[in-house]
């Protein structure tokens, strides 16, 4: 809110807006000015200059020349605003009223416990995706920035709608349109077309009975009872559903396919709907789930889960992986466990042996790079570290180059691009580096011994992630493990390889062997 007696609002839950008293305004037509104007509102704090010009300007340009003409534009657009814009020689901040913070309160909140008039007007100020309008490609800091908060609109968009339509199914006439919403967000989500059926009958039934009240009038056709998932002729495909981790953590989770569950413990980069057209992924997806019902999670501080969280903790993982568990419903299931993962599902099955009917390990370690104790490594990594810490997301060919080549030595220029994107949508800056570090000191050394299902341990022979070595120690220490070495110098094994066709087989057949046991 300005000073003035009227009132300001920035409108960034859809296409870009400033509006005086309900009314639109004119903004300027540089996108990088009406982009620094939401980014000031939206981030509500004060900036150095010299950082807004290394988010918003290149350096061979004029940054500070730009972005005092941009400063001088946005205060003829708040009509002099003194008050909302404030600016000195060294530093800018803004204060004005904009509809995501009203949103923002609810990215980690238990929406279970807010009132449905609370929830209700929330949704309604969601016209679209966060400033759906206002992607700069060239700015990778600020289009990491949009991505992020973009990822927790759609979030809470999501779990409000679920949580709103949960809530009101004895209002069917409220619920129905919510539920077709959401239905727009989900397209591929049996379970929602048939709840939704379910609501049309009975609104359907209701009118009737307001319409007429003559027995002859002709009853309304009966609801259709929902229908179980999978049962649909319609696959599940990329729907999306969200569950509640311990501490409160909004876990995303997918299911594709069916026949004998597999479930893939979560890993870092991961993004349960970019994934599917990403050609560094989306083979692994339609391979898994061809014959299967794939599982899939992203881990929190990734993809559609939950970002900006504290904890990351082994122990925390672990539960998030039982919780997704309990959410989808999975009685008995093939754990995959895929690079770090592979730590987290060998404690799982562990702790919950009836659950897993066999464990699959691909490209894991037993310990972390830090606690191999190998000080080179230890060094390389620490430097690795820095540059993802200083470059992540950002457009260095060098460190693109030197990210991608570790973990996929085979990549093509498309795989290059691609990774450029997975980083940018996947996990933010700071998350990455903490999520690598916490990965580091991990050691279930102690634990190999402890494991009774059945476990297949596969590695590609010229990782540069995790040496081969550690897949051996890691089916040398669990009992009856089986351990196959593949031809490949690729982490993630890309689409075409011919060792990715056969550990698509090894898997098959592992599955075939243990999944009715």
């Amino acid at each position: 809110m300005n000073g003035s007696q009227h009132r300001l609002e920035l409108r960034v839950l859809g296409d870009f807006q400033v509006a005086r008293d309900g009314q639109p305004l004119d903004l300027p037509p540089s996108r990088k000015t009406r982009a620094l104007l939401a980014y000031l509102a939206v981030t509500a704090r004060q900036h150095q200059r010299e950082r807004l010009c290394e988010i918003f300007w290149d350096i061979p340009d004029d940054p500070r020349g730009a972005l005092r003409w941009s400063l001088s534009k946005i205060r003829q657009v708040l009509d002099g605003g003194e008050s909302s814009l404030i600016a000195d020689r060294n530093a800018v901040a803004l204060n004005l009223e904009t509809d995501y913070a009203r949103l923002a309160p609810l990215v980690k909140a238990d929406l279970s416990s807010r009132s449905t008039e609370e929830l209700e007007a929330v949704l309604a100020s969601i016209r679209g995706g966060f400033l759906a309008d206002l992607s700069l490609e060239r700015c990778f800091e600020y289009e990491s920035w949009r991505q992020a908060i973009a990822s927790e609109v759609e979030i809470v968009e999501l779990g409000i709608l679920r949580e709103l339509v949960e809530r009101l199914t004895d209002q069917p006439r409220r619920a129905l349109p919510l539920a077709q919403r959401l239905r727009r967000l989900v397209p591929d989500d049996a379970s929602l077309a048939a709840e939704i059926q379910v609501l049309e009958g009975k609104v359907r039934s209701a009118a009737a009975q307001a319409t007429s009240r003559a027995p002859q009038s002709g009853a309304a056709r009966p609801a259709q009872a929902p229908s179980k998932p999978g049962a649909s002729a319609q696959d599940p495909g990329r729907a999306v559903q969200f569950c509640r981790a311990l501490d409160g953590t909004r876990l995303a989770y997918a299911s594709t396919g069916s026949g004998p569950a597999i479930l893939r413990a979560a890993h870092w980069m991961s993004h349960l709907t970019f994934d599917w057209d990403s050609p560094i992924w989306r083979h692994w997806m339609r391979e898994l789930s061809r014959h299967n019902r794939l599982v899939r999670y992203d881990q929190r501080c990734n993809g559609l889960s939950q970002r900006h969280v504290v904890d990351i903790s082994f122990e925390t993982m672990l539960s998030d992986l039982e919780c997704v568990v309990e959410a989808a419903g999975l009685d008995r299931f093939t754990l995959l466990g895929l690079s770090q993962s592979c730590a987290v599902s060998i404690a799982y099955a562990i702790r919950h042996p009836e659950k897993v009917s066999g464990m699959i390990l691909y490209g894991g370690y037993v310990k972390g790079w830090r606690a191999r104790g190998d000080a080179g490594e230890i060094a390389t990594r620490e430097a690795a570290a820095t540059l993802m810490r200083e470059n992540w997301g950002k457009p260095n060919p060098m460190f693109r180059q030197a990210f991608c080549s570790m973990f996929i030595p085979g990549a093509t220029h498309e795989h290059f691009a691609w990774m450029d994107d997975l980083m940018l949508r996947t996990v933010l800056p700071d998350d990455a580096w903490r999520l690598q570090s916490a990965a580091s000191v991990i050691d279930v050394s102690d634990l190999l011994e402890k494991v009774r299902v059945p476990t297949l341990v596969l590695h590609a022979r010229d990782d540069n992630v995790a040496p081969v070595e550690s897949g051996r120690t890691m089916a040398a220490g669990i009992p009856g493990a089986r351990f196959i070495e593949l031809e490949s110098q690729n982490h993630i094994l890309l689409e075409g390889e011919p060792t990715f066709e056969a550990f698509i087989d090894h898997v098959r057949a592992f599955i075939a062997e243990t999944a009715g046991g």
